[in-house]
């Protein structure tokens, strides 16, 4: 197991050394970096200026070498629109993605499996056809459309909600419905295939033969196999949630990494939009090894 571990942390190593690369030589492909971050109308001698105070007169080599230095000791550079440390202005917006992140993940999780499992238990009826309509309409409704429609109709109709902002549970609400719809629905849809193939194996009818109860067959055996590659999907989905939510943050106000990706590209601030595609990276990367180590815990017959 340590063996592993080392191995799957060192590959993840590589993997950030790398998108670190992409990320700095990124930023020099249009060319001068200066003329790009400077503001329309700034006039050559502003540029010069610019250019020599960030060090993008210096060798390409060295200009890696001292940003690799100061991600290492965890200096992401200094915002150009903020004028503050990168690290802050992103640990100031990581409790508000995290906070909408996991929200829409639990009640997309919750109610993706329940309709997967209703669907594959009482599958070709009634009640299958009932829960795969509501599925499919989270895939079918767009994250913006259906924002839009619950502001319009629980917002300025009903006034049961708040439009936009952050800090109380009620504002909450309709964001995390609206970045959770789409996750059910692919949920739901995936334990509902999964299921099926899984309650259709040897073991299952050999269970069924010992007298055991049909719910702890379902539950035990049938389930905790079927789960694994919901594992998977739950992992990527989290791991894109974290990322920045863009267009539910936007819609909503919700003052989080995706907004504020927006507003950094908008800006032309590179250092911060630099850190966050970085955060994102790093997020996929420590939740793959997670998901790696969860597949031997929910599958003894997977040996690492």
């Amino acid at each position: 197991m340590l063996r592993y571990i080392l191995s799957r942390f060192a590959q993840a190593v590589l993997v950030m050394f790398g998108v670190s690369l992409l990320i700095f030589y990124s930023l020099h492909l249009t060319g001068d970096p200066a003329a790009v971050m400077m503001p329309p109308g700034s006039s050559q001698q502003e540029i010069d200026n610019f250019r020599h105070a960030m060090g993008f007169d210096r060798p390409l080599l060295w200009q890696y070498g001292h940003y690799l230095n100061g991600l290492l000791h965890g200096d992401l550079g200094l915002s150009l629109r903020y004028e503050q440390p990168v690290t802050e202005l992103i640990a100031q917006r990581v409790p508000a993605t995290l906070l909408l992140a996991v929200s829409a993940l639990a009640w997309s999780t919750v109610v993706g499996l329940l309709l997967g499992l209703i669907s594959a238990v009482w599958r070709n009826n009634f009640w299958d056809l009932l829960a795969r309509l509501f599925a499919f309409s989270g895939q079918a409704v767009p994250v913006f459309w259906l924002g839009l429609l619950m502001i319009i109709w629980f917002s300025l109709h009903l006034r049961w909600l708040p439009s936009s902002g952050y800090g109380t549970f009620s504002h909450l609400i309709m964001p995390a419905i609206s970045l959770g719809a789409y996750y059910m629905s692919a949920i739901a849809r995936l334990v509902r295939a999964s299921l099926i193939d899984v309650l259709a194996q040897d073991y299952i009818r050999t269970a069924q033969a010992k007298g055991l109860s049909s719910w702890r067959i379902l539950i035990r055996h049938g389930l905790r196999n079927a789960l694994i590659p919901v594992v998977t999907v739950q992992g990527m989905y989290f791991a894109s949630l974290l990322g920045g939510a863009l267009v539910t943050e936007i819609i909503f106000a919700w003052p989080g990494i995706g907004r504020l990706a927006v507003q950094a590209i908008q800006n032309r601030d590179f250092p911060l939009v630099q850190a966050i595609v970085l955060l994102a990276a790093l997020v996929f990367v420590v939740v793959n090894l997670i998901i790696d180590l969860l597949y031997v815990v929910l599958n003894p017959r997977i040996r690492l």
